[in-house]
C-alpha cells in the first residue's frame, strides 16, 4: 500500500501537527534526540528491573522478553475519546447482554438475526452455561476492545475481547515510566489518569460478588502459575487491588463454597478473576487432566455462590465469526444503529464468500475464528506465493475456521530512532469494567505499535511493542 494513504495521527499536512499533538511537538522540536534515546534506554531498565516480561508460546528455548516500549505517546483529544468512549460501553452492554441471551431463552436465534449454527456448532460455547445466570447478570466483567484507525474521524473495531484480556499492567506501567521520564510533559499537558484502574476493578468486581457474600468481598486472582506468559500481570493485579494471588491447588469447596487456604485455614471466596481458560477451569466438568482448575467450582458457580470473572462461556462472544454480525447485535439489544463500525468481514464458511476470499487471497487478512495474539493468521500482501498457497489448502480443508478482511490503512504513530521520528502503525485496546450498574473505561487504553516499517502486526509475540496512551483533559 502507498504510504501516502496512511493517516498519520501526530502530523497533518505540511508536517505541522494535529490538534492533540501541538503542545507536545513544540516541547519535542526543543529536545536533543541524543536526551530522548537516553530516556528510551532508561525506561527500558525501569522494565527490566520491574520484571515486566512475557513468554512466547511454542519457544521452549527462548527467555523471557521485554516488550519493547516506544516513549513518543500517543495522544487523543477529548473529543475523540467522548465518541470512542460511547460506542465502546455501546458494544459492551451489547455483548453482555447477547451472552445472557444465547445461554437463556436465544432470542436472537429465534428472530434469525444470526445462524443458529453458529452457537450449536460453536467449541466456545459451553452447554454447562445454559440456564446458568451469574450473580448481578454480569459475564463481561473486564473487556478489551481491540480499535483501529484509518482517519480523523474513523475508527473500527477490529476484535472484541471478552474472555480474559491481557495487557493492562503494561499500559499501568508504561504511565507510570512516562510520568518518572518525563514530569515536565504531564506539567504542562493535563493528561487524564490511568493509574486508579487496580481500585476500580476491585470495586467493579466486589460488586458482583454473590448474594452470600458477607461485609466486604474476598477478592482473588487464579492464575495458572509462574510459567504462564501472562504471569507477571496475574501478580501485577493482585498485589495492586489487595487480593490473594491463588493457583488451582490453593482451592478448594468447603461447606458449599470455594475457599483458599490461609495460615487460619480455609476462607471463603466470594469472587474470583481468573486467568484460566474455561478448559481448565473444573476437571470435574471439562477437562479432568486439567491440575491448575478447582474440582466442582462450577456446581458451587451454579449454585450463585461465587463470581467467576469473567463468566465462563464468554469465550464465544470473542469469536472471530460472531463478530462479524456484531452490528446486528448492537441493533437487536439496544435498539440503536452501531455507534463503532466492524471492519467488513467476509465468513469462509459461506461458500460464495469462500469462493471470493480464495481469489483473492493476495489482498486479505484472513484469521482463525477462535485464534488471538497474532498466530494462525495470514496477512496476504505480506505473503510469498508460497504462503499463500499453503493457506489456500488450510481454507479448502477446513473453511469454517477462518474469516477474512480486507487489509486496512491502519493509520500511524511516530516511534523514536536514531535517526529521528519514523511513522508506525498502532491499534489500541481499552480496557472496560462492567457492574451492575457501572461501566467504567479506562481513559486511553493500551497502544500496540508495529515496530517493523511496514507491517500490520502490533502482537508483542510477533515482534510488536507498546506506547503510552494520552486522553487530553479539555
Amino acid at each position: 500500500m502507498d504510504a501516502a494513504r496512511f493517516f498519520d495521527e501526530m502530523l497533518g499536512e505540511g508536517d505541522t501537527a494535529r490538534g492533540p499533538y501541538e503542545d507536545y511537538k513544540a516541547w519535542f522540536d526543543g529536545e536533543e534526540n541524543a536526551r530522548l534515546l537516553q530516556r528510551s534506554a532508561d525506561a527500558e531498565a525501569i522494565f527490566r528491573r520491574t520484571g515486566i516480561t512475557f513468554n512466547v508460546y511454542g519457544d521452549e528455548d527462548a527467555a523471557e522478553r521485554l516488550i519493547p516500549f516506544d516513549i513518543i505517546p500517543r495522544i487523543l483529544s477529548d473529543r475523540e475519546w467522548t465518541r470512542l468512549s460511547r460506542g465502546i460501553e455501546q458494544r459492551v452492554r451489547a455483548i453482555n447482554a447477547f451472552l445472557h441471551d444465547i445461554y437463556h431463552r436465544q432470542e436472537i436465534l429465534r428472530a434469525g438475526r444470526i445462524p443458529a449454527r453458529l452457537i450449536d456448532q460453536n467449541e466456545a460455547f459451553l452447554p454447562e452455561m445454559v440456564g446458568a445466570t451469574p450473580p448481578a447478570n454480569v459475564y463481561t466483567h473486564i473487556v478489551g476492545v481491540d480499535i483501529v484507525r484509518t482517519g480523523e474521524d474513523d475508527f473500527f473495531v477490529l476484535e472484541d475481547n471478552a474472555r480474559t484480556p491481557s495487557g493492562v499492567s503494561y499500559m499501568l506501567e508504561n504511565r507510570e515510566t512516562m510520568l518518572q521520564m518525563f514530569p515536565e510533559l504531564f506539567a504542562r499537558q493535563k493528561v487524564r489518569p490511568v493509574g486508579d484502574y487496580p481500585k476500580h476493578l476491585r470495586r467493579s468486581l466486589a460488586a458482583c460478588a454473590p448474594s452470600c457474600a458477607a461485609g466486604r468481598p474476598v477478592v482473588a486472582v487464579l492464575t495458572p502459575g509462574i510459567h504462564n506468559s501472562a504471569y507477571f500481570e496475574h501478580s501485577f493485579l493482585a498485589d495492586q487491588m489487595g487480593a490473594e494471588l491463588v493457583e488451582g491447588h490453593d482451592l478448594r469447596v468447603v461447606d458449599g463454597r470455594v475457599a483458599m487456604r490461609t495460615t487460619r485455614g480455609y476462607q471463603p471466596i466470594d469472587v474470583l478473576y481468573r486467568r484460566v481458560d474455561d478448559a481448565f477451569l473444573d476437571p470435574l466438568t471439562f477437562r479432568p487432566d486439567s491440575v491448575i482448575g478447582v474440582s466442582g467450582i462450577m456446581d458451587v458457580y451454579r449454585a450463585g455462590r461465587i463470581t467467576i470473572a469473567n463468566a465462563p462461556g464468554t469465550g464465544i462472544a470473542d469469536d472471530k465469526a460472531i463478530y462479524s454480525y456484531m452490528p446486528e447485535i448492537v441493533e437487536f439489544y439496544t435498539g440503536e444503529q452501531a455507534i463503532l463500525k466492524n471492519v467488513p468481514t467476509w465468513r469462509c464458511s459461506e461458500p460464495d464468500s469462500l469462493a471470493y476470499v480464495l481469489e483473492h487471497l493476495a489482498e486479505l487478512v484472513v484469521k482463525e475464528v477462535h485464534g488471538s495474539g497474532g498466530y494462525g493468521m495470514l496477512v496476504g500482501p505480506a505473503a510469498s506465493r508460497k504462503e499463500l498457497a499453503a493457506f489456500s489448502a488450510k481454507l479448502g480443508a477446513n473453511p469454517a475456521n477462518y474469516i477474512a478482511q480486507p487489509t486496512l490503512a491502519l493509520s500511524t504513530v511516530p516511534i523514536l530512532k536514531r535517526a529521528g521520528l519514523a511513522p508506525r502503525h498502532v491499534d489500541l485496546r481499552p480496557f472496560v469494567l462492567m457492574s451492575p450498574n457501572k461501566i467504567y473505561i479506562t481513559p486511553g487504553g493500551l497502544t500496540r505499535v508495529a515496530l517493523k516499517k511496514g507491517s500490520l502486526v502490533v502482537n508483542s509475540s510477533q515482534g510488536g511493542g507498546t506506547k503510552d496512551t494520552w486522553v487530553l483533559e479539555e
